[in-house]
């Protein structure tokens, strides 16, 4: 008896008294497949259906299989499932099982579910986007069209509280699990080795070690093709599996299946194999202790598919592997105190990837603001504005925000927006079948290899002869016929069609080969030997990694007129503009621009316009003022103000370098508007400029106030230099003569500070108060300068003394 049987009676009657329920049981209880049978006996049944929403269609399949075997059925009789691309049930089917996407799609098409009793939510913990989505979109249609609708949350490690909070006060109800003991073995992890290498040799050691077979998980496909590889050479007794998401059917459910007799098993796993289902006859578990998950980064609008560390929670789950059917080992490839370091669980779905799907599938619902739906976690508000943004540039809503006529045939395809996006265009531009083969690679990645060109993957897709393929195909047929499109055509072919869908990702080639920017910003590289460098242009569908180094996984040629052709209404005509300091000058460039690539250039002629007058302006800031052409007396001016400034204050501009600097929009870029060259402007011109930042009334007090010459007694006139902030005033003495009162400046609050000088116009001495000085050190200064220049006045009393112009007494000759 499976170890859920014993919570059933209290599961049933929670849900013959109420409309929801929690179920949580640990792995290996058998809730998965004995709790939808069990509920076919409930009364309030009736006739109706009961649908089992799985994570992945691998678990969905091996429940359904596993489920029809307990009542001697085959499948599609009284259990059936749906999963993308194949679907196996009749009239008489009771239980579908069907994945979380299958599920929204069918709650969409029918949101009163007519016929289903129950709606049963797997391995919720698990988080995955439509499984959330289509919990809210059930407990909607719970609580506005069908209250007599049963919902089941079920789990074996996930908050009960938290759930049960979600479905209104659910009970929540707990089985006992049925686990066999685990040997943890930490191997430690080996930097120099390769993931794939330290996964194979911790399988040799499992069994050389321990009996059993093996289940070994690694990040992604590639790893696994290479580990398998590397595992060629097994004993002919020890079978060898791949078990990944893009495996044909047929494959996974033959990893899944029991070693015959005599034989083991090692399977090489992605994630996929965590939950949801046992494999019979494992005993040992190998942990890389990575996986692959997809991250979205709203900046660039890119999925990137990173390699990451599992959280705990994951890796309790690949260890709970070993122990389903007897005692287990897990070899862990990491030391145990990381352990610890890990993150407790792996990060919602909905948190961190792109909500287009979910948008466009909520505007169906006729709900613009997911805040009107119950969420564990809701979608953030950044993401999912951005993807309601995305929907828009799909041309998916109408003026008034909702669904226009392109977004429900959006809606009404089995894609996800920008692949059905590009398959209705596609139908548009006579290639609907070329757009629908593409999806189909798209949707199911791995199925047409792993080539980088997708050129070569779609001529492998029209030819493989696997079940995956031929219903990816079939499905591709189907879509190409609601597209409504012709075979052929001339259309943009499968880089146009590509670049409909991802228009951000068209790539340029730059800098050395393989090297790409993509039409987002975005950096991308392409290894050096792929044939795909010599494409100056790609569409790319996937990238690896981050950053500049992010690696492109699958792309295609595109040509440049074609671009043009697709995207002429997005693509700008620009002059760009740069200065060039060695040749002072303004040098343009017209460029035909889509984003972030440049399609074309060639020079021009820079516009005498402010933006071009900005960047003149930026270089003369670079530059320095002082490489300006500043007239002599401009800089007096200047000097002059900051003397005021600083005495009276704020009431006169500040014109220092700091100010103009900082001002530099208002007086110098519209004195550099239409010139190429900063050589170009005058000193007439910078006078001009500066002139609207001292207003014309302050001229006269500037004048009054802080007079920019001092006119002697002799006649002679001298610039007053403030720069030191006092004014200061170099003479020769003699022209100094007959001054009794000392000059001043600022109404005179401010004495002129006189530089007097010799007859050969050398500093003699320095003085603030002239009379002073002529009634004392003049004396002295007078013995002095007779022995040294006789031919020159110089009285007793200067004061009452002519003054003398030039270097002989007034009235003399020479």
């Amino acid at each position: 008896m499976l170890p859920v049987e014993d919570a059933i009676p209290e599961l049933l009657q929670a849900l013959e008294e109420g409309r929801s329920a929690v179920l949580v049981a640990p792995p290996g209880a058998g809730k998965t497949t004995l709790v939808p049978l069990r509920l076919l006996d409930a009364a309030w049944i009736g006739g109706g259906r009961v649908i089992v929403v799985e994570p992945r269609r691998l678990a969905a399949r091996a429940a359904a299989r596993r489920m029809a075997e307990m009542r001697g059925e085959e499948v599609g009789d009284t259990i059936g499932y749906r999963v993308r691309n194949e679907t196996r049930v009749s009239t008489g089917t009771r239980i579908e099982l069907v994945t979380g996407g299958v599920f929204v799609r069918m709650i969409l098409d029918d949101p009163g579910l007519s016929g289903v009793a129950a709606v049963l939510f797997d391995e919720v913990h698990e988080r995955s986007l439509d499984t959330d989505l289509g919990l809210a979109l059930a407990l909607d249609a719970q609580s506005a069209l069908r209250d007599d609708l049963r919902l089941l949350v079920m789990s074996a490690t996930l908050d009960g509280a938290r759930f049960a909070a979600l479905l209104g006060g659910a009970p929540v109800v707990e089985s006992a699990g049925r686990a066999f003991p685990v040997e943890t073995i930490h191997l430690g992890a080996d930097p120099a080795l390769r993931i794939e290498d330290r996964v194979v040799r911790a399988i040799r050691k499992g069994l050389a070690e321990r009996p059993g077979s093996i289940l070994a998980f690694l990040p992604g496909q590639s790893e696994i093709a290479r580990a398998a590889e590397r595992l060629s050479d097994l004993p002919a007794d020890v079978m060898l599996a791949p078990l990944y998401g893009a495996l044909d059917p047929r494959a996974q459910d033959a990893a899944v299946r029991p070693a015959p007799a005599g034989r083991r098993k090692v399977v090489l796993a992605t994630s996929i194999a965590e939950t949801s289902l046992t494999i019979d006859g494992v005993t040992v578990v190998v942990d890389s202790g990575f996986a692959r998950r997809p991250r979205y980064d709203p900046g660039s609008g890119l999925t990137r598919l990173e390699t990451v560390r599992v959280s705990r929670a994951s890796a309790d789950q690949r260890r709970g592997r070993a122990g389903r059917t007897a005692p287990g080992t897990c070899y862990r490839l990491w030391d145990e105190p990381q352990t610890a370091s890990l993150a407790p669980f792996d990060r919602p779905e909905i948190l961190e990837t792109d909500l287009a799907a979910l948008a466009l599938a909520l505007l169906a619902w006729g709900v613009d603001d997911p805040m009107r739906l119950a969420w564990l976690d809701p979608p953030p508000a950044a993401a999912f504005a951005e993807a309601m943004a995305t929907l828009g540039r799909l041309g998916a809503r109408d003026p008034a925000g909702g669904l226009s006529r392109h977004g429900r045939r959006l809606a009404d395809l089995p894609l996800p927006p920008r692949l059905a996006h590009m398959v209705l265009e596609g139908g548009r531009r006579g290639e609907a079948e070329l757009a629908a083969d593409i999806a189909a690679i798209l949707a199911e990645p791995g199925i047409a290899g792993r080539d980088t060109d997708l050129a070569l993957r779609i001529d492998r897709f029209r030819r493989a002869g696997s079940g995956a393929a031929r219903a990816a195909r079939q499905a591709a047929q189907r879509w190409a016929k609601l597209a409504g499109g012709r075979r052929a055509g001339e259309g943009p072919g499968a880089g146009g069609l590509l670049a409909l869908a991802f228009p951000e990702r068209i790539a340029q080639a730059r800098g050395a080969r393989g090297r790409y920017r993509m039409a987002g910003g975005a950096g991308a590289k392409l290894d050096e030997a792929d044939p795909l460098c010599d494409a100056p242009f790609l569409a790319v569908a996937e990238v690896q990694g981050g950053g500049p180094d992010a690696r492109i996984l699958l792309a295609v040629a595109i040509e440049r007129g074609t671009i043009e052709a697709l995207f002429a209404d997005r693509i700008v005509d620009e002059d760009r503009v740069e200065y060039d300091r060695s040749a002072d000058l303004l040098r343009a460039t017209r460029v035909k621009r889509l984003d972030a690539l440049v399609l074309s250039e060639r020079p021009a002629e820079p516009a005498g316009n402010e933006r071009n007058a900005r960047i003149l302006a930026e270089a003369a800031l670079d530059r320095g003022l002082d490489a300006l052409p500043w007239p002599a007396e401009l800089n007096r001016m200047r000097e002059r103000l900051a003397f005021l400034r600083a005495r009276q204050g704020a009431g006169w501009p500040d014109l220092s370098d700091d100010a103009l600097r900082a001002s530099a929009e208002d007086w110098l870029v519209p004195a550099l508007r239409g010139k190429r060259r900063l050589s170009e402007l005058s000193g007439t011109g910078l006078r001009e400029a500066l002139a609207g930042l001292l207003p014309w009334q302050r001229m006269a007090e500037l004048d009054r106030l802080a007079p920019a010459s001092f006119t002697a007694p002799s006649g002679n006139a001298a610039a007053i230099d403030y720069s030191s902030g006092e004014p200061v005033a170099r003479l020769p003495v003699q022209n100094l003569f007959g001054i009794a009162v000392h000059p001043t400046v600022l109404g005179g609050a401010v004495p002129i500070v006189f530089e007097l000088l010799s007859p050969a116009r050398r500093p003699i001495q320095v003085t603030r108060d002239l009379p002073a000085f002529w009634r004392g050190s003049w004396r002295d200064v007078r013995a002095d300068m007779r022995g040294r220049y006789p031919k020159h006045a110089w009285p007793d009393n200067p004061a009452e003394a002519a003054p003398v112009s030039g270097a002989r007494r007034s009235g003399r000759p020479a």
